[in-house]
C-alpha cells in the first residue's frame, strides 16, 4: 500500500525528514533508488544527458560494489549520490545496530551526506542516529514504477498531476523495473522541461 502523493499530515508527523524542497523556485528533484545496475542506470544516464537534466541516485551498497564504473559515471556526469543501505534493509525489520552498520558500509562506497531508507521505512531511533551524519530524504511524488499493476502511462500521469515546485520524485534504476522506468523517464522529462522545470540533484 502506498500513496502517489505524500499526505501533508505525514510530512507534519515526520517533519524532521526532507519530503520536498523549497516551493519558491521552479526546481524538481528526480531520484532513482536501488542501483547502480548495468543496462538500467547507464540507459537512464543517457536519457538524462539528452535533456541536460541532473538527478540523485540512492545507491544500494552491494550494487555500488558490483558496478564501480557506473558509480563513477554518475559522479562524473554531475549527478548526486545518496546512501540506500548496503543490502536494502527495511528499518522496521532490522535491529538498530545492524541497520546503522549497513548505512556505514554503504557510505564507505558512496561517500554521501544524503540517505533514503529503503521502502521509506525507518524507526525514530534509527532516524535520530542517522540524522547526526546525513539528511534523510523522503519524497512527495511516488509514481509507482515498481508496481506491476500500474502502466508507464499511468506513472507519467501521476507525475503530471502531482509535481510542483520543489517536488522530490522517486523512480527506480532496478533491473526488475527496467522496461517501465525507461518508458516513463523520457515522457516525464519531456513534460517537466516543457513546463519550465529545472531538473537538479539534491
Amino acid at each position: 500500500m502506498y500513496t502517489t502523493k505524500t499526505p501533508e499530515i505525514l510530512k507534519a508527523f515526520a517533519s524532521d525528514l526532507t519530503w520536498n524542497k523549497s516551493r519558491e523556485d521552479k526546481f524538481v528533484y528526480l531520484t532513482f533508488d536501488d542501483g547502480p545496475a548495468a543496462g538500467v542506470t547507464d540507459k537512464i544516464l543517457d536519457i538524462l544527458q539528452e535533456y541536460d537534466a541532473k538527478a540523485t541516485f540512492f545507491c544500494v551498497g552491494e550494487m555500488a560494489e558490483r558496478n564501480p564504473e557506473l558509480l563513477q559515471r554518475v559522479k562524473a556526469e554531475g549527478h548526486a549520490l545518496g546512501n540506500h543501505t548496503f543490502q536494502h534493509e527495511s528499518g522496521w525489520k532490522t535491529e538498530n545496530a545492524a541497520y546503522f552498520r549497513s548505512y556505514l558500509t554503504c557510505n564507505d562506497l558512496v561517500d554521501s551526506k544524503l540517505f533514503r531508507p529503503p521502502y521509506g521505512r525507518i524507526s525514530k531511533s534509527q532516524a535520530k542516529l542517522i540524522k547526526k551524519r546525513s539528511e534523510i530524504i523522503m519524497w512527495d511524488v511516488l509514481p509507482g514504477d515498481f508496481d506491476q499493476r500500474v502502466s508507464a502511462a499511468t506513472c507519467v500521469k501521476r507525475i503530471k498531476a502531482n509535481t510542483k515546485n520543489g517536488s522530490i520524485i522517486v523512480l527506480h534504476d532496478n533491473p526488475k523495473f527496467r522496461e517501465k522506468v525507461l518508458e516513463v523517464l523520457p515522457a516525464a522529462l519531456e513534460w517537466l522541461t516543457s513546463e519550465g522545470y529545472e531538473l537538479k540533484g539534491l
